[in-house]
């Protein structure tokens, strides 16, 4: 039995008060919409996705789930349109492209589904929650660290991802950080994509044009080894740190194993899905989070953990896609 929004923000003031339950719901049903695994990092929202909504959906039987991807934006509009008629009560949705899905997200919340859009904002906001990790937050963490490590002084090389927001973010908070590191010298500074293939070109390239470089900041952890692999095909012995971010198990394993030059990554966690969805279960259902006064918060910005041999045992899920 669906809901509508006036109703379900009415009757969640209410249960705040402590008198009222949203107990009355036959049952609900939640759409879960991820880009499809071209990447590490996607191919861990699947994962965590069906995690999460198995475990889910033993806790509470009354909550169904669908679990769709797309490798395109529009084939993301379709999965959306789909939920739709499904007599849809809730939204989870990392959009492939934001640009692309406004409009049927925006159509979606207006017809009262509550909506919970993760790590990619909306120009024109249109959902309940926005969840995502800490952009800024994984770039100050990999700076400090990196900075720390080479004791103030040193020749770096940054593989930036996509010419895109959350990239920018993460890069522009790095280099505010260096900025009060004179003796750090950022060598340079290019875009990889955020892909494998050309961040190993990149890199090949950067280590010919530069003799001496003492550490790498690989904002990705996927580019993390592809600069790995530069490093011993160019054979060069001179970088003593790469660091990346993301924190994909690869990398993770590495920092266990004492890696000579992996020494730390930041987490920028594809789990956060699991957590949307959860949050969307809580959402729907018109509950508290825990021992809140409030209902579910309306922005949710994860931390951004640095990981090292300190405290990577709590980071490590070897059965994790990412």
């Amino acid at each position: 039995m669906k809901i509508s929004r006036v109703i379900k923000t009415t009757v969640l003031a209410a249960s705040i008060a402590g008198s009222v339950s949203l107990a009355n719901a036959d049952s609900y049903h939640i759409g879960v919409t991820v880009p499809s695994a071209d990447h590490g990092w996607t191919a861990g929202l699947m994962w965590w996705a069906q995690q999460a909504t198995d475990e889910l959906s033993e806790k509470y039987p009354d909550v169904s789930f669908t679990v769709l991807s797309a490798n395109s934006g529009t084939a993301q509009v379709s999965n959306v349109e789909d939920l739709m008629i499904r007599n849809l009560d809730a939204l989870v949705i990392l959009p492939y492209n934001p640009a692309t899905l406004q409009s049927v997200i925006s159509e979606a919340y207006a017809e009262g589904i509550y909506t919970v859009v993760v790590d990619r904002e909306l120009e024109t906001p249109a959902q309940d929650v926005f969840l995502a990790g800490n952009n800024p937050g994984l770039g100050e963490q990999a700076a400090r660290f990196i900075a720390e490590e080479l004791n103030g002084e040193g020749n770096i090389l940054v593989l930036e991802g996509p010419p895109i927001p959350i990239n920018s973010q993460r890069v522009d908070a790095f280099n505010r950080v260096m900025e009060e590191h004179p003796g750090i010298n950022i060598l340079a500074s290019q875009n990889t994509d955020w892909n494998p293939q050309r961040a190993l070109s990149v890199t090949e390239d950067l280590l010919g044009s530069n003799p001496q470089v003492d550490a790498i900041w690989a904002g990705d952890d996927d580019v993390l080894v592809a600069a790995l692999q530069a490093i011993e095909e160019n054979q060069r012995d001179d970088i003593q740190l790469v660091v990346g971010g993301g924190g994909s198990q690869a990398v993770i394993e590495m920092i266990r194993d004492d890696h000579p030059m992996v020494k730390g990554t930041v987490t920028y966690p594809p789990n956060m899905i699991a957590s949307a969805i959860a949050l969307a279960v809580h959402g729907v259902k018109g509950e508290r989070l825990g021992d809140m006064y409030h209902g579910v918060p309306s922005r949710v910005i994860l931390a951004a953990d640095l990981i090292t041999a300190d405290n990577v045992e709590e980071f490590y899920e070897p059965d994790a896609a990412y």
